[in-house]
């Protein structure tokens, strides 16, 4: 019976560390954002630029983002599934929604004060 218990116990632990595993990290999101070279043409904070489309704040679905580094059709490089697992554009995903919106301009003193001022 207290084997039982225990092997009960230990399943249930495996299966809440398989399920912790499968949430998507943003801090591992970020990192791989930056190693994968995201950040040189959407910027580190996924502002976007010349060279690359915003991405954050309010980031498509994971499912979205992954469609489209896989079958781009822009400048932008393709990316495989081998080369970057669904598991990783959704912690990517997950870094790009803890990016806040910017702040209002009048909401920055020095920022108003100059608008003002015209």
């Amino acid at each position: 019976m207290t084997k039982t218990i225990i092997l009960a116990v230990i399943v249930t632990g495996l299966g809440a560390v398989q399920s912790n595993a499968a949430e998507p990290s943003p801090s591992r999101g970020r990192d791989l954002f930056m190693k994968v070279g995201c950040y040189m043409c959407h910027g580190t904070q996924g502002q976007g630029s010349s060279a690359g489309l915003k991405l954050a704040p309010e980031p498509l679905p994971a499912e979205a983002i992954a469609q489209f580094i896989r079958a781009t059709n822009t400048a932008m490089p393709a990316y495989s599934e081998m080369v970057l697992p669904d598991s990783d554009v959704a912690d990517i995903a997950a870094f790009l929604e803890t990016i806040p919106a910017a702040r209002s301009p009048d909401s920055i003193p020095a920022l108003k004060d100059l608008k003002a001022s015209k």
